[in-house]
């Protein structure tokens, strides 16, 4: 991420959106395709739906991958932590005293 904002023109939903941010423009753009890949897809499966209320959905389904994301990353590093202190007890166990 660079400290400098620049700006870069993005679509969404349809519509041109200019985005002033500090990340890299291909980053925001990244941002920008994930959100209307989402919005397009919640269209497709609802059909005929208002094009704020796919942006939300977009946005509550785009928050559950995050969290759900974030849990499997707690449980990961929680396993590794577990793992880690078996180890060390072991290594406790075998090495001599220092």
């Amino acid at each position: 991420m660079t400290s400098e904002k620049s700006s870069v023109t993005v679509r969404i939903a349809g519509e041109d959106h200019t985005i002033r941010a500090s990340a890299e423009p291909e980053y925001t753009r990244k941002c920008a395709k994930l959100v209307d890949d989402r919005i397009h897809d919640i269209r497709v499966a609802a059909g005929l739906i208002e094009g704020h209320k796919a942006a939300i959905l977009a946005a509550l389904s785009i928050a559950d991958e995050l969290f759900q994301a974030q849990d499997q990353r707690d449980r990961s590093v929680g396993e590794i932590m577990e793992r880690l202190d078996r180890l060390t007890a072991e290594l406790e166990g075998v090495l001599p005293p220092q």
